[in-house]
């Protein structure tokens, strides 16, 4: 059955954030009525077209649960990436959590490259030039809007 396990033995507060371009690093919490020998595990999958993957390099609390997950090599496609988080325990069988998340939605995205400020001391005030953030996947700059906050004049 699709809810098999006890009530409550499922992670929550899954979340996950893409940075430095290719990272992404997910984290959950345990299920509140989890039995304490519960251990979880991440599986995810780009697109329908890959296979699935499980993570690498867990991250654990102080319980050596599996709390979190770092990916290396991730690149955002175009489909919802799904993830899938399961669990076993010797006392009884646990309810697994599944998502599907647009991975571009999820990524922080680097800060503008080669900031450069050309101030004059007549009317023509300053010139100000940047390079968009790296991306792995946004290929054009007009895609970016920026805003920039003058401090002192």
């Amino acid at each position: 059955p699709v809810f098999a396990g006890m009530n409550g033995s499922a992670i929550e507060n899954f979340s996950c954030v893409i940075y430095n371009i290719f990272l992404m690093n997910c984290t959950w919490q345990a299920g509140r009525h989890a039995p304490a020998d519960t251990q979880y595990f991440l599986y995810w999958q780009n697109s329908r077209d890959e296979e699935e993957m499980e993570c690498e390099f867990y991250i654990k609390d102080e319980n050596c649960r599996n709390t979190g997950c770092v990916f290396q090599n991730v690149s955002i496609g175009t489909e919802k990436a799904y993830f899938l988080v399961n669990g076993s325990s010797k006392d009884s069988l646990i309810q697994f959590y599944d998502e599907y998340i647009d991975l571009y939605k999820i990524e922080i995205l680097t800060s503008p490259l080669n900031v450069t400020a050309h101030c004059t001391r007549d009317s023509a005030g300053c010139i100000i030039t940047w390079h968009p953030p790296l991306t792995s996947h946004v290929e054009k700059a007009k895609c970016f809007q920026y805003e920039i906050s003058i401090q002192n004049k």
